[in-house]
């Protein structure tokens, strides 16, 4: 855990060794492919005790031998286990107004403020061995499994809401259930699932897109932790055939969250899926969603107008909604009637009628659409166009001067127009209604902490050739003013990735934003609508007023340090 520049720096001040053989050592460590710190306790050169020893007298923290020491269950789970296991730390001791942290970075002051707000208390910090870690660690899980054993329930008594109530309300169940909560909160995740197996319950997250293993709880478990949650979001406790949706809150004095819930019946059990919505989330601008200079001029002409469509494409959790909230708040002004109509609402915003379908009572986007157009709106929201029914309405609405935006599912900008067209939508009415259309994904940033550069070997050279029209690119990145001259070719260019470091729990990644294209209506795109022109001729219109596609997008933020090759690859293939 201790990188090589402080092993040397350590090494060198207790005199142990000379700068000298230790850059030699370091050089024969890596030629066997082996970490430096395990290389010179294999070597004998120093022992892990010693070397931790002098960490903490380099960092100006004391010692802590955590081997054999038995810490107070209170103690230990006043950080989360997932919090614990993630940051390498442990709390073994406490008073009235200190806890004291053992840890293997006593730099993570990020983690430290964490645990100062959860528990109240000023965290004391100590230096341990990663064998103390691990050791401590597993103090967690002791009792864990023979707890749970008192959980297990006969046939007869899964249907029994008063037993799966109490079940509900089992210590361990509201340790675990909460744990996942708030550590859910702290890795800034978007969704947790919940997934039953045969023999073991998997817990999930999706951090920045990106669906990672967090736990791997005993099956016993599985039943509380489902009654708990259903408990929290007002569900039936004792269905277990049918899917059901919920959603509950948790505040404190520094987030305030909604987690909607979805339970759908599996072979092995109920899998759960948790959305985690801040209703704090501040709301951006424009210019903050990461759009190039002259597709921003396009969308703030275009949502200036008084009438017409602004529709946002793309896949499902590619940020449309945001990018939708955004424009509103953009919009959101006291000279203007707002309203949306959303399944569900994901953010509130001041001064917007936000309404939510609720197909059960026959409150589809089409019926909210036409009561809406009594409701005297200047800007409609509408979260999805599904049919064409609500397609229809949404059209008639932007033609007799209303502001429409929506959102659509489809791959790009310039099919979005033909799938109008298959919605039943007449191509007169597509054409003299809409005004941009923006086709968007995301891609995940690279970490701040620890950005690095280099140049793209050959076989990935070979793969972008493969799929890309790299000619074209490059023209553009020129075109953009993003390099100088397109003659020296990809190999010749610096690209960036993340080394991978704490911050970003060494994926390289901290964050996303969006890559876009964004599609004018002119005058002559209008004309081309109106003949039935094909989606390739209309894309060539496109390019030629200046559209930039999601890849060429894509391609001047990586070659900026913004993202990498790598993601721009991954969100865009077909």
């Amino acid at each position: 855990m201790l990188n090589d520049e402080q092993i040397k720096q350590i090494l060198i001040k207790t005199k142990i060794i000379s700068a000298s053989e230790f850059d030699k050592l370091m050089i024969e460590a890596k030629k066997i492919n082996k970490q430096i710190e395990d290389y010179l306790i294999e070597k004998k050169i120093i022992s892990t005790i010693t070397l931790y020893e002098s960490a903490a007298n380099f960092f100006n923290v004391p010692y802590i031998d955590l081997k054999n020491q038995l810490i107070r269950n209170d103690i230990l789970t006043s950080i989360p286990e997932s919090i614990a296991t993630t940051h390498q730390l442990i709390a073994f001791a406490n008073t009235d107004k200190i806890i004291k942290i053992a840890t293997l970075d006593p730099g993570d002051l990020e983690t430290f403020e964490f645990i100062k707000k959860k528990t109240g208390l000023d965290p004391e910090i100590y230096l341990t061995t990663p064998d103390g870690i691990k050791e401590a660690l597993k103090q967690y899980h002791k009792n864990l499994h023979a707890k749970f054993k008192d959980l297990t329930l006969k046939k007869t008594d899964i249907n029994d809401t008063e037993n799966l109530k109490k079940i509900a309300e089992y210590l361990p169940i509201v340790r675990i259930v909460d744990t996942l909560l708030e550590y859910a909160i702290f890795e800034e995740a978007s969704d947790i699932h919940i997934e039953p197996e045969e023999k073991n319950t998997i817990v999930r997250y999706r951090i920045d897109g990106i669906l990672k293993n967090i736990m791997i709880l005993p099956k016993d478990a599985q039943l509380g932790i489902i009654a708990r949650i259903k408990i929290l979001a007002n569900l039936k406790v004792d269905e277990h055939r049918l899917p059901q949706d919920g959603r509950f809150k948790i505040s404190t004095k520094n987030y305030k969250i909604s987690f909607r819930v979805s339970i759908i019946p599996t072979f092995d059990g109920e899998k759960i899926v948790m959305r985690l919505l801040s209703e704090k989330t501040q709301i951006l601008n424009l210019e903050q969603l990461g759009f190039q200079p002259n597709s921003l001029a396009i969308i703030k002409k275009n949502i200036a107008k008084p009438h017409g469509m602004i529709l946002i494409t793309g896949p499902t959790g590619s940020g449309k909604t945001t990018t939708l909230y955004t424009m509103l708040n953009v919009l959101n002004t006291p000279e203007v009637n707002i309203v949306t109509i959303e399944d569900p609402i994901e953010y509130r915003m001041p001064r917007i009628n936000q309404s939510q379908v609720n197909p059960k009572i026959g409150y589809t986007f089409a019926a909210g659409l036409r009561a809406f157009l009594r409701q005297d709106p200047n800007i409609i929201m509408i979260g999805e166009i599904r049919d064409q029914e609500t397609a229809e309405i949404a059209i008639h609405a932007a033609m007799t001067g209303h502001l429409v935006l929506s959102t659509l599912h489809t791959n790009d900008a310039v099919t979005t127009l033909p799938r109008l067209s298959d919605m039943g939508v007449p191509s007169f009415l597509i054409a003299s209604t809409t005004n941009v259309i923006i086709a968007q994904r995301l891609v995940r940033k690279i970490c701040p902490n620890c950005i690095q550069s280099y140049k793209l070997n050959k076989s990935t050279i070979y793969e972008i050739k493969q799929q890309l029209n790299i000619e074209s690119i490059m023209e553009t990145l020129q075109k953009e003013k993003v390099i100088v001259d397109t003659k020296k070719g990809l190999e010749a260019l610096l690209f960036y990735r993340g080394k991978g470091c704490k911050q970003c729990s060494n994926s390289g990644y901290k964050g996303r934003i969006g890559i876009y294209e964004v599609l004018e209506i002119t005058e002559t795109m209008s004309e081309l609508i109106l003949k039935k022109a094909s989606s390739l001729e209309l894309k060539k219109q496109g390019i030629k007023q200046g559209m930039l596609t999601i890849v060429e997008d894509g391609f001047i933020k990586s070659k900026n340090g913004i993202t990498t090759i790598e993601e721009v690859m991954r969100v865009t293939k077909e």
